[in-house]
């Protein structure tokens, strides 16, 4: 079946195609973009960037907008039908193209880009063997700093693991603080065996780099010549007949092979890879990535890029683009199912990140593709269970509705809180929940300011005005507020909806936990109340226990993010000092003077020429701290 169309069919194929350019009022300004290498930008009608594309050839690709089909791509259909202006810039190449717009995104985070969501510097260890006596410590960014970068790893409780078991095998000094600092006696860590008490002089600098080697060989997965430097050293060691050391080298040596035997080896290749696994829908896009780790999977992590209309093609890009950023561990190789457009470029800027040649490896057959299979299938159960889950949560929330009386489904509910001691430090929080899940980047709170005497009512008033006040946008699109009290909270920030004409728009209820009077064999006991406006009575939510279990959870979230925060306030007003008012002394200094001298109690009853023996304080400042300070 030939492809070729006809002069008039060509003709009339241009002439409908350029009708559909001229439609749009930004059209015009692609005639005068340029044929470079660059990034433009969508512009909403308040002058927000509501997209950032990169392009080859700018003219082409930015004209293809106007060219494409709206009834296939809604996408477009809904970003030109937002767009009131367009602009672009031209870069000398394609790849500052793409470092350009990664920048963009990151900066404007655009309504219609690709954002990955969870895009945290996951957590990974540092070790400088170039210090005299280096540690082991948790870092979330690699630097080029001549240390050596084991990770990431995917969970905090991996690494903690890790770390445990490490401290087992290794026993590495593990006091805070890259100076060490020398004691008479060792902590506790080296009676336990896990510290080589360093700052003692129980170890020397020899022995203690051993360790350090032992450490590092055992993480970058060269465990024969780890082991092989094992069996020596207890060679060594017994030959000296120094049976103790030997034990010691022994023990180590049988729990690194107890270690390796538990490890499941999933490649042949001894260099670190992330597998790709994507599966997508119309509704959204689910990521899992493997982490292989010189032939060993090591953990994996799944996002989920909701209502991600682009090509696939398009979508990886993005991920790729966002989650190596800076900061971030690159591996060896990135395994991925397709090809990209960008591939050469990506290849390109992570080689040049990471300091060495990486390989975006697009597989059809052999290891890798088995291991971009087990990625996929992780990526679409993942997605059929999330979808799943929603569907769980869009039918509760409807329920939910219906009892509390509400016209729409609470699709985001906020839950408001307050904590405070008689008064003291009080602050009040406001955390929401989008489709039954918590929405921590919505989170907000507030240090009450208009009493000091106990009135949780009066405080909640406070907090909920300033959110209403503060956060325009974000409390527009509440549709349950939830308040963490009985009638009385309830009465009080009702009013002060009426008091707004926000009653219809913004619906309000408290969950309470009060004391209810059973006559059976129960006797009293506590009982979740839900008290509406205008009602007297409460409902009980017994008969539907994962509407509870739900309206529990945005309290109990809320509770703990108030107290935290109090928390912060209170420790931070314990430790401050007489020494935070005297200019020139800041959280270093005032630790330095007193490590110095013990205690603020023997730092006021120190003379003008003791405090000047402290390295880095100068005699002006001495004096000021001597006049500032009050007797003892």
């Amino acid at each position: 079946m030939s492809n070729h169309h006809s002069p008039r069919e060509t003709a009339s194929f241009h002439k409908e195609e350029s009708a559909f350019l001229m439609d749009h009022p930004l059209a015009e300004k692609t005639r005068v973009f340029p044929h470079f290498p660059g990034v433009y930008l969508f512009r909403d009608g308040e002058g927000r960037v509501i997209y950032a594309g990169k392009a080859r050839d700018l003219r082409k690709r930015v004209a293809s907008y106007f060219r494409s089909n709206t009834e296939t791509n809604l996408k477009v259909k809904a970003l030109l039908g937002k767009a009131q202006d367009l602009e672009f810039m031209v870069t000398a190449t394609e790849k500052e193209a793409l470092l350009l717009e990664a920048s963009l995104i990151k900066k404007h985070r655009p309504r219609y880009n690709v954002i990955l969501r969870d895009d945290k510097n996951y957590p990974s260890l540092r070790i400088d063997p170039r210090e005299p006596f280096p540690r082991l410590e948790i870092v979330r960014r690699f630097h080029k700093d001549g240390a050596c970068y084991f990770g990431p790893y995917p969970s905090g409780h991996a690494l903690r693991e890790t770390l445990r078991t490490l401290n087992q095998l290794f026993p590495l000094r593990q006091c805070r603080g890259r100076k060490l600092i020398a004691r008479h006696r060792p902590c506790l860590n080296h009676a336990m065996k896990r510290c080589p008490g360093v700052c003692a002089g129980k170890s020397s600098a020899e022995e203690y780099g051993k360790i350090v080697e032992e450490v590092i060989l055992f993480l970058q997965g060269r465990t024969d010549a780890l082991q092989c430097q094992l069996r020596k050293g207890m060679e060594e060691a017994s030959a000296k007949l120094d049976f103790e050391k030997a034990a010691q080298y022994r023990d180590r040596l049988r729990d690194i092979e107890s270690m390796l035997e538990k490890q499941h080896m999933v490649s042949s290749r001894f260099y670190d890879q992330d597998i790709l696994g994507v599966h997508q829908d119309e509704n959204a896009t689910t990521f899992v990535v493997l982490f292989v780790r010189q032939g060993v999977l090591v953990g994996r992590k799944e996002f989920n890029l909701s209502h991600a209309q682009d090509s696939p093609e398009e979508i990886l890009t993005a991920f790729i683009q966002q989650f190596y950023g800076e900061g971030h561990f690159i591996p060896d190789e990135v395994v991925i199912g397709f090809s990209l457009d960008a591939q050469e470029i990506l290849q390109e800027w992570l080689s040049e990140m990471k300091g060495k040649r990486v390989r975006v490896w697009a597989v059809r057959r052999g290891e890798r593709k088995q291991l971009l299979e087990l990625a996929e299938n992780n990526a679409r159960e993942r997605h059929a269970s999330r979808k799943k889950l929603m569907q769980k949560h869009r039918s509760l929330l409807e329920n939910l509705g219906k009892i509390v009386r509400i016209s729409t489904p609470p699709v985001r509910m906020a839950c408001v809180d307050v904590s405070n001691v008689q008064g003291l430090h009080a602050v009040g929080a406001v955390v929401v929940f989008s489709h039954g899940e918590p929405d921590k980047s919505s989170y907000r709170h507030y240090r009450v300011q208009g009493m000091s005497e106990p009135d949780d009512p009066a405080m909640m008033a406070e907090v909920v005005e300033r959110f209403l006040n503060e956060e325009p946008e974000l409390a527009s699109g509440i549709n349950l507020l939830v308040v963490d009290g009985g009638k009385g909270q309830l009465n009080r920030i009702h009013a002060l909806m009426e008091k707004r004409g926000l009653t219809d728009r913004l619906p309000v209820i408290s969950l309470a936990k009060e004391k209810e009077v059973d006559r059976g064999e129960k006797g009293r006991g506590f009982y979740e109340k839900v008290y509406l406006p205008g009602r007297k009575n409460p409902i009980f939510l017994s008969r539907y226990p994962d509407i509870l279990h739900l309206l529990q959870r945005l309290r109990d979230e809320a509770h703990r993010f108030a107290i935290t925060h109090y928390q912060h306030l209170h420790r931070r007003q314990l430790l401050h000092s007489a020494l935070d008012q005297i200019p020139g002394i800041g959280p270093k200094r005032r630790r330095q003077l007193l490590q110095h001298f013990g205690s603020m109690e023997d730092l006021q009853k120190m003379d003008l020429n003791s405090i000047k023996e402290v390295p880095g304080i100068s005699e002006k400042l001495a004096r000021l701290i001597h006049d500032s300070l009050p007797p003892p």
